[in-house]
Order: C-alpha cells, then sequence, then structure tokens
C-alpha cells in the first residue's frame, strides 16, 4: 500500500539538471486519506480527510477549497499520517480534532464526553417550540455531557436561566468549557439524573439526552462509539432504564405547563410516550429527526 510520505526527486544525471522535488499537495493528500477511509468502510471519507488535514493546517475546512494546490512540509506530514491512523483505528474524527460543530457551533469534546449529534438538534427544536412565547423561562438540561445542549439553548434564549446537572465531574469540566466558550451563562451540577436540580425547581423545560443504548446492543456499536463514555451510551436492558427514573421524577420539577423533552433511540418512542402518558404528562408527542427517525418525546405538566 502507498505511504503517505514526502515524494522524493528523481535522482540528478549528469546530463540533466535535478528537477524540484515534487510534493504532495492539500489535494493530493486529502484524495489519498479519503480513498483509504473508502477502503475501511469508514461513513464519510472524504468529510473525515478533509477535517483532519485543516485541523493539522491550522485552518477552516472551506479554506482547503482555495488551497488545494499548497504543498504540504515534511513536517506537516507525519501529522496528518498519525491522525489518519488513528482514524482507521476506530477513533472518532470528533475526538482526533478536539471539536464538533452541533446548531453551527463549536463544542470542545474528549475522551470524557459523547460527541454531539446532529439528530440532538431535533431536541433544540423542540425545546425552542415549546418555549415560543415564554417569559424568562428556567430551562434544565438532564445529563448535560459536553453541554451542547445547554449551552445551544442558552444561546437561543439569552433571557433563560439554564441549569445543568451530570453525574461525571470530568464531563462537567467539559461542559463548563463550552460555556466559557461561547459566552453564556450555565449553572452546572454534580450529581445523579435529576437530583442536583431539586433545589432550582421550578422549571419551565426539562430536556435530556440520556443515555438509551440497550446493554446487549454495546458491543455491536461502531468502534468510535465503543469509544466514547459507556455511562452515556448503556440505557439499560431496554435502553430505557433512566428515561423511566427521569419521567418518574420530573412532574416534582415542572412548573405548571411545563414540558419534559426526551432524545431517544430508534424504535423507543411508543415505549416513551406511555412512560409519559402513564405519569399524567398531556400533549404528549413524537418529533422525528431529519431521517424520518421518531427522535424525541415531549409532554406537558397539566
Amino acid at each position: 500500500m502507498t505511504r503517505l510520505v514526502a515524494k522524493p526527486a528523481p535522482a540528478p544525471s549528469a546530463a540533466v539538471p535535478a528537477p524540484v522535488p515534487q510534493q504532495w499537495t492539500v489535494l493530493d493528500v486529502i484524495r489519498w486519506t479519503a480513498a483509504r477511509f473508502s477502503e475501511r468502510g469508514l461513513p464519510t471519507p472524504r468529510l473525515d480527510a478533509e477535517l483532519i488535514v485543516a485541523h493539522v493546517l491550522a485552518l477552516p475546512r472551506v479554506q482547503l477549497y482555495v488551497q488545494f494546490d499548497r504543498p504540504l512540509s515534511a513536517t506537516e506530514l507525519p501529522d496528518i499520517r498519525a491522525l489518519i491512523k488513528r482514524r482507521q483505528a476506530g477513533e472518532s474524527v470528533a475526538y482526533l480534532v478536539g471539536k464538533k460543530e452541533f446548531w453551527g457551533l463549536d463544542f470542545a469534546v474528549d475522551a470524557r464526553v459523547l460527541v454531539p449529534r446532529p439528530d440532538t438538534e431535533t431536541l433544540v427544536e423542540e425545546a425552542r417550540a415549546r418555549l415560543d412565547g415564554a417569559e424568562a423561562p428556567r430551562i434544565a438540561d438532564v445529563g448535560t455531557g459536553s453541554g451542547a445542549l445547554a449551552v445551544t439553548l442558552a444561546k437561543l434564549r439569552p433571557d433563560a436561566a439554564v441549569f445543568a446537572s451530570d453525574i461525571s465531574a470530568a464531563a462537567l469540566e467539559v461542559a463548563r468549557g463550552n460555556a466559557e466558550r461561547h459566552g453564556v451563562a450555565v449553572t452546572f451540577l454534580e450529581g445523579d439524573l435529576a437530583a442536583p436540580l431539586e433545589g432550582q425547581a421550578p422549571f419551565s423545560l426539562i430536556v435530556a439526552n440520556l443515555p438509551y443504548v440497550p446493554s446487549a446492543d454495546l458491543a455491536a456499536l461502531p468502534p468510535e462509539v465503543r469509544a466514547e463514555p459507556v455511562l452515556a451510551l448503556d440505557g439499560g436492558a431496554d435502553g430505557l432504564d433512566l428515561a423511566r427514573r427521569l419521567v418518574d421524577a420530573a412532574p416534582a420539577l415542572l412548573a405548571p405547563g411545563g414540558t419534559l423533552a426526551l432524545e431517544i433511540g430508534a424504535g423507543q418512542a411508543g415505549a416513551t410516550a406511555a412512560l409519559l402518558t402513564a405519569a399524567g404528562f398531556v400533549e404528549v408527542h413524537v418529533r422525528p429527526d431529519l431521517a424520518g427517525i421518531e427522535r424525541v418525546v415531549a409532554g406537558r405538566k397539566p
């Protein structure tokens, strides 16, 4: 297999001057890397290649397109090669470059937190709709992880008081950094599910992207997902262990008319909606994501 190394010049002869060494360009490396990733069956080979090259060159990805012919130095190539090897070994690009875009914002991520997914933007859409017309709402994000939901909602609703909880102190470090990065005020609290939020109730809205992967399915997840914190993935036997506990606790934390909105996995909408209805929530409905998968279940406290 071809290796990504600086291209040597042909040996000079007595009759012909030595040519200028041919070097790898930005486009050369992107094409080569995308081909390797495609051979490995990675789902977004070209995007992954561009993100890695842009990261090493300290450029916005869009700038690559105007620098395709830029030669890469002998010091840049080893850094790119090292990240290619890690990606092929199963690490997510987000961990390799240390960030992930969510709702148009860059969030710092590392192995302490789950990587924000585009699917979770469906939960932001539901929250925004539920808060329409509310004045100075109080919002809680349970199991905040990187803080993507809490920070995004704080950006969208600067009039809101936003609180976020997580059982992981390490995750909260990441989340606090992201709140500072985006200049928003979020109160972070350490503890199990909604317990640390009890002293801050009542809330207009509680959102949560809790672990919802059934325990038996964890081993079949892609390698890059298995590298994420299992605490942020394992939802118990049917994936709804933590959802049940939060649904039970939420009515006492919500103001009358307040909303609980949960992200769920594929095939869990019916069971989750039944949980909310049994707990006394009304106007329970399901919102699909862009792929048409039922992704969010929300209900209102009477």
